[in-house]
């Protein structure tokens, strides 16, 4: 498949909430092929499909040492959330060059359709479980920064939008 280009922040398909994906078809199996690709060429650990465009709720996450591990991801839901936060740098490839440290539950519990079009509910804990979180925001329509206070976010915009300038 192909590693695609990353949207641009501010780009309006990255603040609008992606839509359900009402089957796992041959068109949505190469849309992951792709975004498995495009996340491996960053490197990261995951990836929105509305990241790359597509504004459908697909996910992929692979945060295993090998790699080559991916859970693919349609519609993916948390379920249940731990009480007990991990903090984790966080970036992304829309917004290159600055990265925030965000506080998510250490463990989730998410319902998704996986490749197979079955319905599956898997636990992620740590690693796994900041990313997914991660992922599930972008296609709400959220970004990292949106969990820091405005000021903090409005700073972090203001450098990437000048080493953007200075590229």
């Amino acid at each position: 498949m192909t590693a695609r280009r990353c949207l641009p922040w501010p780009n309006p398909v990255l603040k609008t909430p992606a839509a359900d994906v009402a089957a796992i078809t041959d068109e949505v199996h190469s849309v992951w092929a792709d975004m498995i690709d495009t996340m491996d060429a960053m490197p990261g650990y995951g990836l929105a499909a509305v990241q790359i465009g597509v504004p459908l709720r697909l996910a992929v996450v692979d945060c295993s040492e090998s790699r080559g591990q991916a859970v693919r991801m349609a519609n993916p839901e948390i379920l249940h959330s731990s009480v007990q936060l991990r903090d984790h740098e966080e970036a992304s490839p829309n917004l290159p060059g600055v990265s925030a440290v965000i506080a998510r539950p250490r463990a989730v519990t998410v319902r998704f359709l996986n490749a197979d079009g079955a319905m599956e509910d898997r636990d992620f804990v740590g690693l796994w479980a900041t990313s997914v979180q991660h992922q599930i925001d972008h296609l709400a329509g959220k970004l990292y920064f949106d969990h820091l206070s405005p000021l903090k976010r409005k700073m972090l915009i203001a450098k990437a939008e000048k080493l953007r300038r200075v590229k």
